[in-house]
């Protein structure tokens, strides 16, 4: 990400004195940023946000490795806090109860994700719950999961506590500032309007909280949070609490949506099981807690019966008090950080809560003044999102199922909820047809397998799974998988970002930012890296040269638009358009693909004249399209696109013209399986900003001979034999595929996690399940013996060469 143009000593203005805005004000001034103003509308420190009601709970485990962090330094930072003689975080522990034998399984994944993000978790049986805190009995319960670093965050002494550091370092800290403006010049900030003062700016970063819409408006940014309340409540004094609470720690219930901790004698209770209630800002009163919203009991009475149904203790206690408190949802549960593309200096760290306040405050200060964060924050990152998932019907209803989702057991292949539909491919009536079982993606609509192949072929392994690995997934994988391998298919590819950069400037603009050789003649295809300045992946893109002024550059969505758009020359030699939504792409592969395409073509398709990694302007029928001669999967083939308005000709007539050759449509699950067997790695799950080419075996894709590029001067000196780590392929010995891993689960040696799983399917072809992890050198050896944890199952594996099919590459280049 680039940042603002470099000052000696920035302005910077916060907006906003929550937990995040005075941790962000601490970092900033810790790393010599000096010239920091905090403005916030309310009091200083209790200012009526969702902080001053914040229950302060720290559950460091997340799906995410990068949260996971950002909590793990939540609580390292506060340990290390004091506010009036007391540390600002209290580690009793955290403890997630299992009352149902689904929630049991959810928690054994959560315990290899402890282990893979190097958490010290131990999963306990009833009794060894129960023992940990003083009202919990072992009745209901099944099991719980305890770390031992969880616990309670103080988080408005914490916020004191940090701003009072950022003061003596030169901060200022401004009560009863409403900012009312933001002012900009030539595309970037410059001021901020409070009702009385101006304050000059180069950065502007909003950590309003849930008032982040309402300042993002102001700088013409959209902010896409929804606020939301949730129920919080206490009970009245408990006799069985008596000289007993301290140290209990803090307990989830998720089965019922349920969170508990002690205050004193009392026992707090946080339930997400009450029907959503969006907040609409305007509507919020004025006063000293504008986020404490009055209780309403009617939606508290589930939630406070499940509570006694726990805690035997509750039953005949009083409900002293409670509040609808306001927090920050986003459509996809992640906070929103960086600097807006629509506004150069306006940064963002909102929809962040207590659990991650210092952990994202730290990465933003971090991208601020080094000019890259510490931690891969793609899943963060503000510009994340297609402008189609900006629109406000958009972010209501996925926030509203962020509410919803909060404690639910969420498979990592569930297809997300509505609004559903919101972008689909030309053919995609022809998919529907065709019985086609779609997910969505990035706004796009994707089939994962095909009703209508459910008679093809299966491969004789690979078709039993267990409840968990099943989900989402059918045999029919196996089929399209081996139909692809044996004739051919057609994969849609539409969703894949295709950006049109053109201009008497192009080739030099991209040769400087893709770490691969890209100024190469008309016609030819090149597969590179984006780096960032210290080397780290932050894409892989493929750069077909279509013209001398003019490349068709597939990338992997609005981050490395973002990323293309801000390093583009000011002097218009060099234009930056994407074209996905006007155009469809379909991967056509398989060793009959020649066979169907030939026929078709008014171009000559043998492999002498269009060779692999080749691009050509061609006639399919009457249909103009764009050739390229790449495979995603391994086999003979081309990605094959056309402008919208042919989508459903060019479909049409491969599919008459391949009936005889026994063409099917395949999805994204045969896809995942014929990658993985061919080591392709996908940016975001194999390979991050947190990883270099080297360590993820895409060395090849480096030229170090010639030229200079983004990243090329932060990889001297680096190779496979330097790396701290190398993503590593394994083969699973159960043949049979039963338990197959999903991403994200802990390998072992010698009964010590080493590394974890990033992708993983079974692969058909090879008759065994392939996974992909990261692993220390000394481990990624060929013929090392090593286990998964897939819940709670330890699955022998072997580290093998990769790719494990066809690693000469002759059926790609037939």
């Amino acid at each position: 990400m680039v940042h603002h143009p470099r000052v000696h000593h920035p302005r910077v203005v916060v907006v906003g004195a929550g937990i995040v805005g005075c941790a962000l004000a601490d970092e900033l001034t810790a790393r010599g940023w000096r010239d920091v103003t905090v403005l916030e509308q309310g009091p200083l420190f209790t200012t009526g946000g969702s902080t001053s009601h914040a229950p302060g709970l720290v559950f460091q485990t997340n799906v995410s490795r990068t949260m996971t962090g950002f909590a793990r330094y939540t609580v390292d930072k506060y340990g290390r806090l004091k506010a009036g003689g007391r540390a600002c975080f209290d580690s009793v522990g955290g403890l997630e109860l299992a009352t149902s034998a689904e929630r049991m399984r959810e928690l054994r994944r959560r315990h290899g994700l402890a282990a893979s993000w190097g958490l010290d978790a131990r999963l306990l049986d009833p009794p060894e719950c129960a023992a940990l805190h003083p009202l919990l009995e072992p009745g209901p319960v099944l099991g719980g999961l305890h770390v031992r670093g969880d616990g309670l965050a103080r988080a408005v002494p914490a916020a004191e506590a940090q701003a009072r550091l950022a003061t003596a370092r030169g901060a200022r800290f401004l009560a009863d500032r409403r900012v009312v403006g933001i002012e900009s010049s030539a595309g970037a900030v410059t001021a901020v309007h409070t009702e009385r003062e101006t304050f000059p700016a180069d950065v502007v970063v909003s950590c309003a909280g849930f008032w982040g819409p309402a300042i993002g408006a102001l700088a013409g940014v959209t902010v896409p949070l929804l606020p939301m309340a949730h129920q919080y409540a206490r009970s009245g004094p408990l006799t069985a609490l008596a000289g007993r609470g301290a140290g209990a720690p803090i307990l989830r219930h998720q089965d019922r949506d349920l969170y508990f901790r002690l205050h004193g004698d009392r026992v707090g209770v946080g339930s997400y099981a009450h029907r959503p209630m969006p907040v609409d800002l305007a509507e919020l009163a004025e006063g000293a807690h504008p986020s404490m919203l009055g209780f309403t009991r009617d939606d508290f009475a589930e939630s406070w019966s499940a509570a006694q149904d726990l805690l035997p203790a509750l039953r005949g206690a009083s409900l002293e008090e409670g509040f609808n408190g306001v927090f920050s949802f986003t459509p996809d549960g992640f906070p929103l950080l960086g600097e807006s593309r629509q506004l150069r200096g306006f940064w963002t760290a909102e929809a962040v809560w207590v659990t991650h306040s210092a952990g994202a405050a730290r990465a933003v200060a971090e991208w601020l003044v080094d000019g890259r964060p510490g931690a891969d924050l793609h899943e963060c990152d503000l510009n994340r999102f297609d402008s189609a998932q900006l629109t406000p019907s958009f972010v209501r209803q996925r926030a509203t199922r962020s509410f919803v989702e909060v404690y639910d057991i969420v498979h990592p292949l569930d297809p997300p909820g509505p609004p559903r539909a919101q972008r689909v491919s030309p053919w995609h009536a022809r998919q529907a047809g065709l019985g086609a079982v779609f997910t969505e993606a990035g706004g796009w609509e994707r089939p994962l397998w095909y009703e209508a192949n459910a008679g093809l072929p299966q491969p004789a392994r690979g078709l039993r799974r267990d409840p968990w690995s099943a989900r989402n997934w059918s045999p029919i994988v196996a089929a399209e998988a081996r139909a692809t391998r044996d004739s051919v298919a057609l994969y849609d590819m539409t969703p894949l970002t295709r950006l049109e950069v053109a201009g008497p400037a192009a080739a030099a603009y991209l040769q400087r930012l893709a770490s691969n050789d890209v100024d190469r003649p008309v016609g030819t295809v090149v597969y590179a890296l984006l780096l960032d300045h210290a080397g780290g992946i932050r894409s892989d893109i493929t750069v077909a040269r279509l013209g001398e002024e003019l490349f068709q550059v597939g990338v992997n969505g609005p981050l490395d638009l973002d990323w293309l758009l801000r390093h583009r020359p000011a002097d218009g030699s060099v234009s930056v358009r994407d074209v996905t939504g006007g155009t469809g792409g379909l991967g056509v592969w398989g060793p009959r693909a020649r066979d169907l395409i030939a026929p078709l073509a008014d171009i000559d398709v043998s492999h002498q004249a269009f060779g692999y990694f080749r691009a050509r302007r061609a006639h399919l029928g009457d249909v103009p399209v764009t050739m390229l001669r790449l495979s995603y999967v391994g086999e003979l083939g081309w990605e094959i696109y056309t402008s919208a308005e042919h989508g459903l000709r060019l479909w049409d007539t491969l599919w008459e013209a391949g009936a005889p050759l026994g063409l099917i449509a395949a999805g994204r699950g045969a896809f995942t399986s014929l990658r993985l067997e061919k080591g392709y790695r996908a940016w975001g799950a194999d390979m991050t900003t947190e990883d270099d080419p080297y360590e993820a075996g895409l060395g090849f894709a480096v030229r170090s001979g010639s030229g200079d590029f983004i990243g090329r001067d932060a990889l001297a000196g680096r190779s496979p034999s330097t790396a701290r780590r190398l993503l590593t392929c394994l083969l699973l010995d159960d043949r049979a595929g039963e338990y197959v891993p999903l991403g994200r689960e802990p390998v072992y040696v010698g009964g010590a996690p080493v590394g974890y799983v990033t992708s993983a399917a079974y692969g058909y072809t090879v008759g065994a399940p392939i996974a992909y992890a990261w692993l220390p050198p000394a481990v990624a050896v060929p013929g090392t013996a090593v286990r998964i944890d897939c819940l709670g199952r330890m699955l022998p594996a072997t580290v093998t060469s990769d790719p494990v099919f066809d690693p000469k590459h002759e059926r790609i280049r037939r």
